[in-house]
């Protein structure tokens, strides 16, 4: 999974930018007014315990994590301590700034990133506190110059705090999509193998009669149960990747099997085991190749096409439909086409067939079509049989397929 990067992350940047930039401001200002004061020295020895503090401290205020409760304390404190020993080092009132000057605002905004719009809140009302105490009396400037850390920390803390919910929604629908996807991979394998065989021993052992039709109901029974879990998505999502490795080798069975790894394989390899006496396959008569990864996806959902041409599409005779395998070299893509001339798909059908947990086409076609980039498609008219494109990209990655 990629890295996850948060977005208050810009924040604590600006705000290490800024507290820099608000000392050398305090600096300047001070050595500017230095013949005024009225006590320079502890002026002076305060800035340079503040200029001390800002550079050791840089590293505290990079992320919420470092920027601990002790610090944000020591931190407002040490901007307090500025803000009243301006009533001694400024006796006569003369200069204006306090020492720390614009440097207060840093704390602030550090306890409105660290902790949201009311630690902003608490660190400005301290500051101002502090602000009227100097200046003795609440004046307009005072009040001003207040009002404005107040509001700016409120509202850069109550963004932090959006955002922060904003990434704990993003984080938890990526975990729940992630663990769809895990399980609509491992319900298209019990699809392909699993339900096939249980469908299976259900329609030889009725046909058997005795013993075998009490084991061709129990089969039956069974099918209708996994095809409720898969369908319902009850399956554990720690089940998924203790018992999928497990399960696809033996699972893949149903399957075409093609070279394992990324490299390119030839597409027409994985597709001629199909051809029988009712599935024709027309092919270039160059090589079709395709990411053996890919190539095997594409493989199982024409398997499970066909697979639905033997079951469903039946002729009044009861023998399968017969069913033609169309593969296409396009410059940018891979195109199969299964058609058949079976009785086609009355109209909602397929709707009606996942609302009974019959999860082929969604699973096992449209699904590892999705999976590849690519996209599915069925057309079907009543008494005209049914065609399935199957077209994915050569490229990886090349967009989401249509569900």
């Amino acid at each position: 999974m990629a890295a996850r990067m948060s977005v208050e992350q810009p924040l604590w940047r600006a705000l290490t930018g800024y507290r820099l930039l608000g000392l050398g401001y305090a600096i300047t200002v001070y050595v500017w007014a230095f013949d005024r004061y009225a006590h320079p020295v502890p002026g002076v020895v305060y800035l340079a315990l503040l200029t001390v503090w800002t550079l050791v401290t840089l590293p505290r205020v990079s992320s919420a994590r470092r920027c601990t409760n002790g610090f944000l304390a020591l931190d407002i404190t040490l901007a307090v301590a500025g803000i009243l020993l301006s009533v001694y080092v400024d006796a006569h009132g003369s200069i204006g700034p306090t020492i720390p000057s614009i440097w207060v605002a840093g704390p602030v905004l550090a306890f409105a990133i660290k902790g949201g719009w009311r630690w902003g809140a608490v660190g400005a009302a301290l500051v101002g506190v502090a602000n009227v105490v100097e200046q003795g009396a609440i004046t307009r400037p005072t009040l001003h110059n207040v009002l404005l850390v107040c509001v700016a920390s409120i509202g850069i803390g109550y963004v932090v705090e959006v955002a922060r919910a904003s990434e704990r929604t993003l984080a938890h629908a990526l975990q729940i999509e992630a663990a769809t996807r895990e399980r609509e991979r491992l319900a298209r394998d019990i699809h392909d193998s699993v339900l096939q065989v249980l469908a299976m021993v259900q329609r030889r052992g009725t046909a058997m009669g005795g013993e075998a039709a009490e084991l061709g109901r129990m089969a039956g029974e069974q099918e209708v149960a996994l095809r409720t879990l898969v369908s319902s998505g009850l399956i554990p999502a720690q089940s998924v990747s203790q018992k999928e490795a497990a399960l696809t080798g033996s699972l893949a069975a149903g399957g075409a099997e093609g070279p394992a790894g990324t490299a390119d394989c030839d597409l027409r390899t994985l597709l001629s085991p199909h051809a029988g006496a009712r599935v024709t396959i027309v092919e270039p008569g160059a090589p079709v190749m395709l990411a053996a990864s890919g190539a095997r996806e594409l493989a199982a959902a024409v398997s499970a096409a066909l697979d639905n041409v033997r079951q469903h599409a039946t002729g009044p005779d009861g023998e399968p439909a017969q069913a033609w395998i169309l593969l296409e070299d396009e410059p940018d893509a891979v195109l199969v086409t299964v058609r058949d001339d079976g009785p086609g798909l009355p109209a909602g059908r397929l709707a009606d067939a996942e609302a009974e947990g019959r999860m082929g086409v969604a699973l096992s076609i449209r699904g590892r079509l999705r999976d590849l980039g690519g996209s599915a498609e069925l057309l079907s008219v009543p008494g005209q049989g049914t065609e399935v494109e199957l077209r994915v990209p050569k490229q990886a990655g090349g967009g989401r397929g249509k569900a």
